[in-house]
């Protein structure tokens, strides 16, 4: 079941969707073979439900966009990241709880 408020990001719609948008962007780089990723879905989803006022929640898969990981040296997944403004703010790397990704998206719109 896929939640409304995650949109799932291609290099096609890599530069509308997070570096133009006029709100900062969550991004979660993953792929379908990376069991941490499996874990830090769910809890990227909750994030999208509970705080998409504040900040866009999108996905990115590595393996179908190569481009972009590389462009961003994405080495490990799950790597997550805060853009704003077109710019990557900060950046996390593994699974951690959700309370340590609502701080770490905090930390970032606050820099």
């Amino acid at each position: 079941m896929a939640n409304q408020k995650v949109v799932h990001v291609t290099s096609n719609n890599w530069e509308s969707e997070v570096l133009r948008s006029d709100r900062p962007v969550f991004v979660d780089f993953w792929a379908e073979w990376c069991g941490p990723c499996r874990m830090v879905g769910p809890v990227v989803e909750q994030i999208a439900e509970t705080h998409s006022d504040k900040i866009k929640v999108v996905k990115l898969n590595v393996d179908e966009n190569q481009d972009i990981a590389m462009k961003y040296g994405i080495q490990s997944i799950p790597s997550l990241m805060v853009f704003n403004k077109g710019k990557e703010v900060n950046r996390t790397v593994g699974a951690a709880p959700k309370d340590t990704y609502l701080k770490f998206i905090n930390d970032s719109l606050s820099k």
